[in-house]
């Protein structure tokens, strides 16, 4: 979730804002926040592979990257907007042929760094905007795009690219922000959150899933998540911070309060309806029809 943010985490609000004021302005003056002891420190990412698992992500008992989206070392796989290479590596340690594709130089040499040395059957990084693709026709069995379309000037034509380098029967996982969530981050992130390169596209829950139905593809899962991350990214434009130790105190006591939450008896299950109600991303599956 972090990768499509990198790019602007040098302008927080404190640059964006008018010289001497912050671009979220105070009601009160800020109170001084007690460091957090080493004993009472959370590592802020933690806990998030156990809040993903809970989920339904990285399955690797069943070789799922999602539920339901399963990736065996027969397939072919390709990742659209692959960032720090997250996802193609789950895909990579099942075996599976993996192509990944990213605007960003920096992030195809990361992720080939990374794959080298894993079980993939070959690794192809490629550098493209994906206007068009430079892939062949009916190539892969399994199809990734998670959060690129909220990125991109006609998500049609980039849903219809994806379709189009899909075998017949191919399976597709799509991610975007959930318009629940950006709603919270219009009102507290810096403008540039929402300026090209990066979100400039909200997609509602009907919207993401006629835009999947109107490519051409057959839904067979919807699902959200990652209240966690919805908390997070609200909290994190007032810590005016980049994303790697020493987290400020803030972001250390959520993911405290998170962990422990998921750690009770009825953890799972409030995590479920607060994700429900407030989700960081919404996800389909859908398939290629034969």
């Amino acid at each position: 979730m972090f990768a499509r943010l990198k790019q602007i985490l040098h302008k927080t609000p404190r640059d964006t804002a008018t010289p001497g004021q912050s671009a979220i302005a105070p009601q009160q003056p800020a109170a001084e926040v007690p460091p957090v002891s080493e004993a009472e420190q959370a590592p802020v990412l933690d806990c998030t592979l156990l809040d993903a698992r809970l989920s339904g992500w990285f399955l690797e008992e069943t070789d799922e990257l999602l539920a339901g989206f399963q990736v065996q070392a027969e397939h072919d796989v390709l990742d659209v907007g692959c960032g720090d290479g997250t996802f193609v590596r789950f895909c990579a340690n099942r075996g599976a042929a993996v192509t990944f594709v990213d605007i960003d130089p920096d992030k195809i040499s990361e992720a080939e760094q990374q794959l080298q040395g894993s079980k993939a059957r070959s690794i192809q990084g490629l550098v493209s905007n994906a206007n068009p693709l430079p892939l062949a026709d009916n190539q892969f069995d399994r199809i990734v795009g998670m959060e690129v379309m909220e990125h991109v000037d006609d998500p049609a034509a980039f849903l219809a690219e994806l379709v189009r380098v899909g075998k017949p029967g191919a399976l597709y996982l799509l991610s975007v922000p959930d318009c629940v969530s950006e709603g919270v981050q219009q009102q507290v992130a810096p403008p540039v959150y929402f300026q090209k390169p990066n979100h400039i596209n909200i997609f509602s829950r009907e919207e993401f899933a006629r835009l999947v139905s109107d490519a051409g593809l057959i839904i067979e899962k919807r699902t959200s998540y990652g209240f966690y991350w919805s908390v997070f990214w609200a909290f994190f434009w007032t810590c005016d911070q980049d994303l790697k130790d020493p987290w400020h105190p803030l972001l250390q006591s959520w993911t405290r309060t998170w962990e422990i939450l998921l750690q009770m008896r009825d953890g799972p299950r409030i995590k479920q309806a607060l994700d429900q109600v407030m989700p960081k991303s919404q996800a389909i599956i859908a398939r290629k029809p034969q």
